[in-house]
């Protein structure tokens, strides 16, 4: 079974073809970086037209370099919710409209889902039951993964994401946008003894996140000093982002302990960062566990997730009716 993919849940359009014998045989992504930098963040309706503007020459090119032809597509898996609204709908529309074009199913796929599976897409693949820590722009969320479709949130964000916390600070030390690469960079020179901010909501007990008040702590620190070059920022940079991965190891390590699970999972765009890896794999190798990561490229929102949860929907019999929506808010237990 060949599947098209479709991600267009925020500012990356991404498509990809995965089939079921052969893997994944070819993906295409247009990030609109560029575009959202000279605003500091995504601005919604400039995501939408861009995806629009892209999405068609997109699919055209992954056909070519897949080397495959409309009729050997056998279903359509697009990104139906959570995000943007308007960028949903383009995706939403395009899958469901070329699915009725060229006679073949189509699946709403959920995009944390397609993050959670991403890893599958790497050998060693990981295998039910695991442990996932989804983190990224628009979530942190701890999940206990028993089966595909069976999730279950222990613990979540009460405000900011850590991708959002890495944007706003980097923001506020006018680094510009995407903030979490910007962060990364700038840390790997910075004093990690100089500036020390808290760990949120580790002393207590649960599995929440909470990453708003480090922002403060950013702010506060960063206007204190009498010398604001580009070694304090560096300092700050790389204070902020140890607390961050901190808090992050203390909750999965914390979590790990309570389900008993052996298998963890690392998806969304903050997965990509190194430092987060290199602390998860010494947390690994002390607790005697496996962790997995997707490469870098399908960290971030991409089609190739989207496809590959696809082609699990689809063959277990699932499919959209003509009538299609998108969900700018789906939660992940009720899928």
């Amino acid at each position: 079974m060949r599947i098209l993919g479709i991600e267009t849940s925020c500012d990356e359009t991404g498509v990809a073809i995965f089939d079921t014998k052969q893997g994944l045989l070819g993906h295409q992504l247009y990030s609109q970086v560029e575009l959202h930098a000279k605003y500091g963040g995504v601005v919604p309706e400039l995501a939408s037209r861009d995806h629009i503007r892209k999405l068609i020459p997109l699919i055209k090119s992954l056909l070519i370099e897949s080397q495959t032809q409309a009729n050997e597509i056998d279903g359509i898996a697009y990104t139906a919710g959570p995000g943007l609204i308007g960028a949903l709908l383009v995706g939403t529309a395009v899958g469901r409209s070329l699915a009725w074009a060229w006679q073949v199913p189509a699946i709403g796929v959920h995009h944390m889902e397609g993050h959670l599976l991403a890893s599958m897409l790497e050998k060693p693949a990981p295998s039910f039951p695991f442990l996932a820590l989804l983190v990224s722009g628009g979530h942190t969320q701890l999940v206990h993964v028993e089966a595909l479709g069976k999730y279950k949130i222990l613990g979540e964000s009460v405000d900011d994401a850590a991708g959002e916390a890495f944007d706003k600070t980097a923001k506020l030390l006018d680094l510009g946008y995407p903030g979490g690469p910007a962060i990364a960079r700038l840390a790997e020179q910075g004093n990690p003894n100089r500036f020390h901010f808290p760990r949120p909501m580790t002393r207590q007990q649960g599995l929440n996140f909470s990453f708003s008040g480090l922002k403060t702590s950013v702010l506060t620190t960063w206007r204190a000093q009498v010398e604001k070059n580009e070694q304090t920022r560096a300092d700050i940079a790389r204070a902020f982002q140890d607390a961050v991965i901190d808090t992050l190891i203390i909750k999965c390590r914390r979590a790990l302990k309570q389900t008993g699970l052996k298998s963890l999972v690392i998806a969304g765009g903050v997965g990509a960062n190194q430092s987060l890896r290199a602390g998860l794999s010494a947390l690994a190798k002390t607790m005697a566990i496996n962790v997995y990561y997707p490469r870098p490229i399908f960290c971030t929102d991409n089609g190739a997730m989207i496809a590959y949860a696809g082609s699990l929907r689809l063959a277990a019999g699932e499919s959209e009716p003509l009538a299609f929506s998108a969900r700018p808010r789906w939660s992940l237990e009720t899928i």
